[in-house]
């Protein structure tokens, strides 16, 4: 156990937002637990055309500025996901905007993409060393913007030399308008957009598109074609939802926002294995939605996961929680008699689309 584990019972005494706070300022300067111990080879392999130690991912969301990803690196991630940055630096929602609920292990949060901007990021990743570890950048547009293709696009020109991957985020439900960028025809505009950025920046790293939960019947099957068609790398699956199933116990449940977390699991990997049905082997799928431990994160997988990525778990569990369900995850590859997790993706997904 880590200091920051010891310290979890006294940082939820406080806020959420300024425990957030607290955690990303330690970890920016140094103040962070280090993972030494060794990755089993049975978790290590290629997506994307990046090589990822093991399928245990931060999703985006906590390192907002990207003030904090060498600090996470060091936690032992598979890989960090920085984000959602826009072009202009922007405060976001009012305060109170992120409340735990501890009973449904979930949060909710309507943020609204706070974030310093697209130039104090740069210079937070200008120079790092690529061979300490995957970082991708989520990219997002302003809440006041006139164009939102814009936007992405002016990301898409500052990040593309800088990350290892980007992640275009259409799917958050707090910036008003944003979600509806998943329709087909805007889906398809955004995304020649976005690709030809790329080739303009003079850099092409692989592009992912992270989805929300909400879709409506048949938009699944037409965002994946259109991810395709487009060259995307690669799909996220999924972002909070604004659906509250019944059994929420927490007092928070009535807040508005995107809930994410234990109840998310279901209905996101239920979405993930559509889509894994959906695209077979033409299109790399990242699960995220209540990944708390090694049994969920090893669903995801058997969903048609090739990675994984995590960030409310952390809020009730700690920064170890990464080297735990790695090995987890090792640990049943083994009991189910497979050499390779990638041998593992989508052997469930027939039988969870059917249920």
């Amino acid at each position: 156990m880590n200091i920051f584990d010891l310290a979890l019972p006294a940082l939820r005494l406080l806020d959420p937002e300024t425990a957030h706070r607290i955690t990303v300022r330690a970890l920016a300067t140094g103040f962070g637990p280090v993972d030494r111990s060794s990755v089993p080879s049975s978790l290590a392999q290629s997506v994307f055309g990046l090589d990822f130690p093991h399928p245990v991912c931060l999703a985006a969301g906590f390192d907002k500025s990207a003030e904090c990803w060498r600090g996470l690196q060091r936690l032992g991630v598979g890989a960090v996901e920085v984000g959602t940055i826009t072009p202009r630096p922007q405060a976001g929602n009012p305060r109170p905007r992120l409340f735990r609920l501890p009973e449904d292990a979930a949060v909710i949060n309507r943020n609204g993409f706070n974030n310093d901007g697209l130039a104090a990021a740069v210079v937070r990743l200008a120079g790092r060393d690529r061979g300490l570890g995957v970082v991708g950048v989520n990219i997002g547009a302003n809440k006041d913007t006139a164009d939102p293709v814009e936007d992405y696009v002016t990301g898409v020109l500052a990040f593309a030399p800088l990350a290892d991957y980007l992640t275009i985020n259409i799917s958050s439900p707090n910036t008003p308008g944003l979600r509806d960028l998943q329709g087909e025809g805007s889906l398809g505009r955004l995304l020649a957009a976005v690709m030809a950025a790329c080739d303009g920046a003079g850099a092409r790293p692989p592009v992912l598109l992270k989805i929300a939960p909400d879709l409506a019947e048949g938009q699944l099957e037409a965002i994946v074609e259109t991810a395709i068609t487009a060259g995307i790398a690669g799909l996220i699956i999924s972002n909070t939802t604004v659906a509250r199933p019944e059994s929420l116990r927490g007092t928070a449940r009535g807040e508005a926002g995107g809930l994410s977390g234990r109840p998310l699991f279901g209905p996101s990997t239920r979405l993930l294995a559509r889509a894994y049905r959906i695209a077979g082997n033409r299109l790399p799928l990242v699960g995220v939605g209540g990944v708390e431990d090694g049994a969920s994160a090893y669903a995801k997988i058997r969903a048609g996961a090739r990675l994984v990525q995590l960030y409310t778990a952390l809020v009730y569990n700690g920064p170890g929680l990464f080297r735990r369900i790695r090995d987890d995850i090792a640990a049943h590859l083994a009991v189910d008699g497979i050499e390779r997790v990638e041998e593992a993706v989508g052997l469930d997904a027939e039988r969870l689309v059917g249920d």
